[in-house]
């Protein structure tokens, strides 16, 4: 009779001693992924949008396609990655911008100026169309999220760094930089800024993050003399410069020529 009168008047007692016992069981049982299922959503035109965010975010997506398209500057001309062999047009501008754009950052940062830019042929991913020129532009050419940096280089790390050019025998955008090849393309000359390059001496070479780690198999940016990470999209010195240009007129040159 004492034994039921325990029982029934302590009922928290055996409670608890119950998710004792289950707790203790539940560590000491080890759990194992069986199977992982899942399914295929399906996202294209037959979903129907939803009225009520549809009309939350129009304001705000007209405000962006209102800047995105807002007229910054004007092309005398429409400028493709394949106008030229060895430097185009429009990569010319892209690498000057960055040294224009860039080194001003650079230079009030550290006191030194880029030097050199080089960027990649397949970094350009739209033509500038003839006609208005807008902040619409420079994301269809460089819609990537890519930010200049720049590295100090020196001896071999510069001689890789022409080598690298020369045998790709493609219109990687440079600045600053000039060389001559021969029908072969064998190296002929080169020289940062217009001066005969002196190998003991540290030039600042301007690229995207990027490139500087390694993409495009451009590994001559590392080891390096020293870094610099500026925080400066390459797109956003294009809107600058665009903002700043009343018209956009690049040319091919004689950066990067055949003899």
């Amino acid at each position: 009779m004492k034994f039921n009168m325990v029982h029934f008047t302590k009922p928290k007692l055996v409670f608890s001693a119950i998710i004792i016992v289950i707790l203790v069981s539940c560590k000491t049982q080890k759990l194992y992924l069986n199977t992982v299922e899942g399914q295929r959503l399906e996202i294209n035109n037959t979903i129907n949008a939803n009225p009520n965010i549809e009309a939350f975010i129009a304001p705000y997506r007209d405000r962006i396609e209102r800047d995105l398209d807002s007229v910054l500057a004007y092309a005398v001309d429409t400028y493709s990655k394949s106008d030229g062999e060895l430097n185009t047009a429009i990569g010319n501008l892209m690498a000057d911008i960055v040294l224009s754009e860039g080194n001003k950052i650079f230079n009030k940062r550290t006191g030194e100026n880029i030097d050199v830019v080089i960027l990649n042929y397949g970094g350009i991913r739209a033509e500038i169309p003839k006609g208005p020129v807008s902040a619409r532009t420079a994301y269809n050419v460089m819609p990537f999220e890519n930010e200049i940096v720049v590295a100090g280089l020196k001896g071999e790390k510069i001689n890789e760094a022409i080598n690298y050019l020369v045998s790709r025998k493609s219109a990687n955008p440079i600045a600053g930089l000039n060389i001559v090849v021969d029908k072969d393309y064998n190296l002929v000359s080169a020289k940062i800024n217009n001066k005969a390059i002196d190998y003991n001496k540290t030039y600042y070479f301007a690229t995207s993050d990027y490139l500087y780690n390694r993409g495009d198999n451009m590994t001559f940016f590392q080891p390096n003399e020293e870094l610099h990470e500026i925080n400066y999209k390459i797109r956003n010195a294009m809107i600058d410069y665009f903002k700043k240009t009343d018209t956009i007129n690049p040319v091919i040159d004689n950066r990067f020529i055949v003899k």
